[in-house]
């Protein structure tokens, strides 16, 4: 048996239906789809030994449940013996960390998979920016997709949160939800992030009241339409952060924000 920084780990050989996959903790769903497309093309000498923790008298799988299920459609749909690298020594946590970092053949998690497993171990920051997150009424949809109160675009919003901290990072979701009070559109990507970094780049000039009320007397789905309209015109998220320069600006010419973007 060998060790590594934290565990041992052996090869054995495992009969599938000893393994158990955790998916209603960190393991996200099996992708028929995707297990499919991997038979019709298999290579046996090409498998990587799915990775197991024997934890508490149990086979958990926290890496390689799609080559679990790809040898037993193989087979027939028939249990049999397949080789696993099984670490001992493991908490909960630990693998769901590892889950999340994960790499090689594996298909690469989407940044909802990654966040969920790795709040389930425990990591602080994503403990953290998920705190930040309910502490404005929001939620985050591990499935990323957009939904009243639900950030889909788990992966921009925690960029955002780790760029700009966690008080920055509530304070413009606050504002977001202010202006319009969770509506899906206006929890998209481009809509966050270009509210936090105007924030930012205006923090001891803006008036949260008036930049709320014009948020609100616009469609939050201006910002995305009118930003991708400009195209090449504006390089990346400046586009958007552009349409909320606008938005706060309006026709008024008292108390404008100058340009610094």
């Amino acid at each position: 048996m060998r060790m590594n920084s934290t565990s041992a780990y052996q090869e054995m050989m495992i009969n599938s239906k000893l393994l158990e996959v955790p998916r209603g903790s960190y393991q996200r769903e099996l992708n028929v789809k995707r297990v499919r497309k991997i038979a019709a093309r298999f290579d046996p000498r090409l498998v990587n030994p799915p990775k197991v923790s024997y934890r508490n008298g149990h086979y958990y799988v926290f890496d390689g449940q799609h080559t679990i299920a790809v040898l037993k459609l193989l087979n027939g749909g028939k249990d049999l013996l397949i080789r696993c690298i099984v670490y001992t020594g493991m908490t909960e946590s630990e693998e769901a960390l590892l889950f999340a970092q994960q790499a090689g053949e594996s298909a690469k998690l989407t940044p909802g998979d990654k966040m969920r497993a790795m709040i389930y171990g425990g990591d602080p920051e994503c403990m953290t920016f998920l705190k930040a997150t309910e502490s404005v009424g929001l939620n985050l949809d591990y499935a990323q997709r957009r939904g009243k109160l639900r950030i889909g675009c788990i992966g921009t919003a925690f960029e955002e949160f780790k760029r700009v901290g966690a008080d920055l990072y509530k304070e413009a979701l606050s504002l977001i939800v202010a202006a319009w009070h969770g509506d899906p559109e206006s929890l998209r990507a481009e809509t966050i992030q270009s509210v936090t970094r105007f924030i930012e780049l205006y923090h001891d000039e803006y008036d949260p009241r008036r930049l709320v009320t014009r948020l609100h007397k616009t469609d939050p789905l201006t910002i995305y339409r009118e930003g991708r309209a400009m195209g090449v015109n504006m390089a990346g998220y400046k586009k958007y952060l552009y349409q909320v320069f606008c938005i706060y600006n309006g026709s008024s010419k008292k108390k404008v924000l100058p340009m610094k973007f």
